[in-house]
C-alpha cells in the first residue's frame, strides 16, 4: 500500500489562487486530496508558508564545472563565441561518472533555490575523441543517475547536433563530442527513453540544438521521431546568429522556423532574444513557450528579450538556468523584470495590469510556461505531484506579508536565503535551505573538478 502523509499550511499558493487553512493528503508521492479552511488533524506536518516548486526549463549541467571560468577578457572582444571555446576546452574531458557528480551538484542547488523539475538540454553524448560509445545513451544515463541521486523531476531533451553554421557546414573540431547522424540519434533517443523510464515522473522530448546545427530535411524528420513529447531549440540568441541566418536564407531564424515547421505548444523556444515585434507577436499566437534565461543572458552578453508586443499578444514564458553560472530560481525571475525596467527605462513591466502583483505575475507565468515545456504539471493540484517549498515565515522581508505580497517579497527582497525546505513528490529533499545529501555530492564534485582542471 502507498505510503500516506498529510500536510497542514497557513497559507499556500494553489491552482486557483491563496488559500488559508489547507490540509494535502499525499499518497505515493502524489496529491490525493485537498481541504481548504480545515484545521490540521494530529500527525499532520505543519507549515506556514507554502508554493509550488519551479520548473527549470533549460540547463546545460555539465556546464556547472566551469562556473566562473571564462571571466577573463581575451584579445578581443569577448561575446558568446569566446566564452564558447572555453566551454569546449572545459568539456573535453568529462567522463559518464564526471557528468553524473557535476550535474548531481547542480540538481540539488537547483532544489535548494526552488527549482523541483528540470528541463536537460543534453547534447554532451559521445566519447573524450568524439567516437560514440558502445552505449550511446550512457552519457544520458549519468544524468538520470543524477537525477536519482538528488530527487529532482527530470525532463531530459536529448540533442539533435549535425552541423557547425547554416547550409550544412562540417562540424568544428570543438563540437566532435556533440555530433550524430539521423540513424545514430535514433538510438540514442531510444537508449535515453529507457533510462528515463526509471524515474518518477520522468519525461523525454527532443531538441534540435539550433537552426544552425540542423538542416530543414534533418529537422522535418527529426520531428517524426517524437510525435508527442517537449521539442526545444535555441533560437535567435546573438546577432550574429541572426546575421548569419538571413545571410544563408533571406529571413531572420523565428521567421524561418515558424514559415518551416509547424511550431505549437509542446515547443520551447529558448532565448528568442533577438526577435521584431512580428516575429514575438508571431510566436506568441503558436502557443509555444519562450525559454528566458536572463542570468546566462546577462553573462553571455546576450541582450534583453523583447517582451512587450510578445506578452501583449499572450506569450507564455519560463524561465531556466542554462550555463549554472549561478543556480537560483529567484534571482531569474528578479532579473527578468529587472532587464525589462533597464530596457524600458520604467517600473513593474511585467506586471498584469494596474494594481496586479509583479512577483504574482512572473511566478504564476513560469509556473504555467515551465510546466508546459516541460511535459509536466506544475501546480498544486489533486492527481499531481507534491512538490512545493516553504518559506521562513519569520524573515525580516517576509514579516506580516500575505498572498501576493509574499512573492512580491520574497522574490525581490528575501531571494533563497528564506527558503526552508523544499519537498518533491512529498518527501523532504531540502531542510534548512540545504540538500539533504549535500556533504556526499559536494565532496564527490570537488574530486571531480580538481581532476578535471589539473
Amino acid at each position: 500500500m502507498a505510503q500516506q502523509r498529510a500536510h497542514h499550511f497557513s497559507q499556500i499558493l494553489l491552482a486557483d489562487g491563496w488559500a488559508r487553512d489547507v490540509r494535502i493528503v499525499c499518497t505515493g508521492g502524489v496529491c490525493a486530496s485537498i481541504a481548504i479552511e480545515v484545521p490540521a488533524s494530529a500527525g499532520d506536518e505543519r507549515h506556514t508558508i507554502g508554493i509550488p516548486g519551479l520548473p527549470n526549463l533549460h540547463s546545460h549541467a555539465f556546464q556547472r564545472g566551469m562556473a566562473g571560468l571564462a571571466e577573463r577578457r581575451g584579445l578581443t572582444d569577448d561575446s558568446f563565441w569566446t566564452w564558447r571555446d572555453v566551454m569546449y576546452r572545459f568539456v573535453d574531458r568529462i567522463r559518464p561518472e564526471d557528468l553524473q557528480a557535476i550535474a548531481a551538484l547542480a540538481f540539488i542547488e537547483m532544489l535548494e533555490s526552488g527549482f523541483t523539475r528540470v528541463g536537460e538540454f543534453h547534447y554532451l553524448h559521445h566519447d573524450i575523441d568524439g567516437i560514440a560509445n558502445a552505449n550511446l545513451a550512457i552519457m544520458a544515463e549519468a544524468l538520470v543517475a543524477a537525477a536519482h541521486d538528488t530527487g529532482i523531476a527530470l525532463t531530459l531533451l536529448p540533442v539533435f547536433y549535425a552541423h557547425s553554421g547554416f547550409g550544412g557546414l562540417a562540424p568544428q573540431f570543438g563540437q566532435r563530442r556533440f555530433i550524430c547522424d539521423l540513424e545514430q540519434f535514433g538510438r540514442l533517443l531510444e537508449g535515453a527513453a529507457a533510462a528515463v523510464a526509471t524515474l518518477p515522473d520522468g519525461i523525454v522530448g527532443v531538441a534540435p540544438h539550433s537552426l544552425r546545427a540542423v538542416t530543414a530535411d534533418e529537422l522535418k524528420r527529426l520531428l517524426t521521431m517524437s510525435p508527442t513529447g517537449p521539442v526545444h531549440i535555441h533560437i535567435a540568441e546573438q546577432i550574429r546568429e541572426v546575421e548569419d541566418c538571413v545571410h544563408a536564407t533571406g529571413v531572420r531564424p523565428v521567421e524561418w522556423l515558424l514559415d518551416t515547421v509547424a511550431v505549437d505548444e509542446r515547443w520551447c523556444l529558448v532565448h528568442a532574444t533577438h526577435m521584431t515585434d512580428d516575429e514575438a507577436r508571431r510566436l506568441a499566437a503558436t502557443g509555444a513557450v519562450a525559454g528566458l534565461c536572463p542570468i546566462t543572458e546577462a553573462n553571455l552578453g546576450d541582450g534583453i528579450f523583447n517582451a512587450g508586443p510578445f506578452l501583449s499578444a499572450g506569450g507564455r514564458y519560463g524561465i531556466g538556468s542554462d550555463s549554472n553560472i549561478l543556480i537560483d530560481a529567484t534571482e531569474e525571475l528578479r532579473w527578468l523584470e529587472y532587464g525589462q525596467r533597464l530596457a524600458d527605462c520604467a517600473r513593474n513591466c511585467l506586471s498584469t495590469g494596474q494594481g496586479a502583483s509583479t512577483g504574482g505575475g512572473v511566478f504564476a507565468t513560469a509556473l504555467a510556461g515551465g510546466g508546459q515545456a516541460l511535459g509536466a504539471s506544475s501546480t498544486l493540484a489533486v492527481g499531481a505531484p507534491l512538490d512545493f517549498l516553504t518559506l521562513t515565515a519569520d524573515h525580516p522581508s517576509l514579516a506580516d506579508r500575505t498572498n501576493e505580497d509574499i512573492l512580491d517579497s520574497w522574490i525581490f527582497a528575501a531571494g533563497r536565503c528564506a527558503i526552508d525546505s523544499v519537498w518533491r513528490r512529498g518527501e523532504r529533499v531540502v531542510s534548512e535551505g540545504a540538500h539533504r545529501y549535500r556533504p556526499r555530492i559536494e565532496q564527490r564534485y570537488r574530486g571531480v573538478v580538481r581532476r578535471l582542471l589539473a
